[in-house]
């Protein structure tokens, strides 16, 4: 997505310091650390499009791990999260994005399977081609899955995420139409910094130490 090689390795290793920092923070709160770790596997992701810039595109391993974090294991692990820290009330209508995104992974798993993804140096971003068939139910189910789950959080914070990746998504697909999947996963990666402010929030307090006994 971003520009360079070198730009996507600054802000990877950015964004994965923010997800570290995030999954400290949230290691009171066992239900948290699938969301808290997104921004660890955001960054990851655009360091390793840094190493497809450095092959010049293609089809090697940077491409199709690229490809596997960005779609099948987003497809899954964004709903599955949101259901781990999810309000009481919020999870049984959070069971459908998980069911969407469930069958949205199975489908971009075989495709990786069947097809060969290729990525493509396009001026200052990179392209991906895989040649899904049906690609916008797979794409609706997608979004749906990911930002979906989001919006039907029941939580604030969560649900801002959802608003600037679903933002992030609309002015990605309207400026870099055929560059659409990269932009996005990177404007998501920069969104996820209001997942460390969600987690922050959310941390327990530490328990207080006991003062010393007075006669």
């Amino acid at each position: 997505m971003c520009w360079s090689a070198t730009a996507d390795l600054v802000a990877g290793a950015g964004i994965t310091a923010v997800g570290v920092a995030s999954v400290t923070l949230a290691a009171r709160r066992p239900r948290d650390l699938p969301l808290a770790a997104l921004p660890v596997l955001l960054g990851v992701h655009q360091i390793i499009e840094a190493a497809v810039w450095h092959h010049d595109g293609g089809t090697g391993p940077a491409t199709l791990a690229w490809a596997v974090i960005a779609l099948p294991l987003l497809a899954l692990w964004v709903p599955a999260a949101v259901l781990c820290a999810a309000p009481p009330g919020a999870r049984r209508r959070l069971l459908v994005p998980l069911a969407v995104g469930c069958a949205t992974a199975a489908a971009l798993a075989h495709a990786l399977v069947a097809r060969t993804v290729t990525a493509e140096i396009r001026g200052h971003t990179v392209g991906y081609s895989l040649g899904l068939p049906r690609a916008e139910l797979v794409v609706a189910g997608y979004l749906f899955a990911t930002i979906g789950s989001l919006l039907l959080s029941g939580d604030r914070g969560l649900a801002l995420f959802g608003v600037l990746v679903a933002v992030g998504a609309a002015v990605s697909f309207v400026l870099w139409r055929q560059k659409y999947i990269s932009t996005w996963c990177a404007a998501a990666a920069v969104s996820s910094v209001v997942l460390l402010l969600w987690v922050a929030r959310r941390r327990p307090p530490a328990p207080r130490r006991a003062g010393p006994l007075t006669p």
